[in-house]
């Protein structure tokens, strides 16, 4: 990942100094901003970010704002920061568009790792191809995806459980198997991240959302 950018968004010049220090030990190029205005006129000038680490609590403009903006124009990974465990916070995070969340106090190790799995199915799947099942197409080296020839807009992660799904057609997957495999780490939260995924994804996928069946007691499969 050398030379890949990474842009932290925090008023808390302590938190982007611990994350900025991890993040160029493991070899990323790593911009800063102290508000989400100063990240947004940096995301606009910069070119080639391939991720943000963004807190939510900021002054001018937080991190819910932000994210609306960028949203606009681009799917680029988020992972935001917030010292708030509420389940709403998170719930409207994933509805926004956020790629994983992640409540202080953290791990840098494990943000690290988050990043890091991102990043391996973002920048290093050039060279795969396309995925077909029931009608929707992927492409995913450009990151599209398409049923009946019509486009359909998923966040990063959302793209990446309907690809993990698609490459295990009929088969029933458990929730911590879909954990442990799509976001690629040890994951401490529970099902409901999950539930909360397959929800948004099925509303995407309009008539083709009964492809992904609930299989009661373990969890989904994807099956056409």
């Amino acid at each position: 990942m050398n030379g890949t950018k990474i842009l932290i968004v925090d008023d808390e010049q302590r938190m982007r100094k611990l994350v900025r220090d991890y993040m160029i030990r493991e070899g990323y190029i790593v911009l800063e901003a102290a508000n989400g205005r100063q990240a947004l006129d940096i995301f606009n000038t910069e070119q080639n970010i391939a991720l943000i680490i963004l807190d939510v609590m900021m002054p001018e403009m937080d991190g819910w704002q932000l994210l609306s903006e960028i949203r606009k124009t681009s799917r680029v990974p988020i992972i935001m920061l917030t010292a708030k465990s509420d389940e709403r916070d998170e719930l409207r995070g994933f509805e926004l568009g956020v790629d994983e969340y992640v409540t202080k106090p953290f791990s840098p190790r494990t943000l690290s790792a988050r990043v890091n799995a991102i990043l391996r199915r973002t920048i290093g799947s050039a060279a795969e191809k396309h995925l077909e099942a029931g009608g929707i197409v992927m492409d995913k080296s450009a990151h599209i995806v398409t049923i009946d020839g019509n486009p359909v807009d998923l966040s990063f992660k959302e793209f990446e459980l309907l690809q993990y799904f698609m490459e295990n057609n009929g088969i029933a997957l458990s929730r911590e198997r879909i954990l442990n495999s799509v976001w690629n780490y040890d994951y401490y939260g529970d099902a409901r991240t999950i539930d909360t995924h397959v929800k948004k994804l099925r509303s995407k996928l309009g008539d083709k959302a009964s492809l992904i069946k609930t299989v009661w007691g373990i969890g989904y499969k994807f099956e056409t």
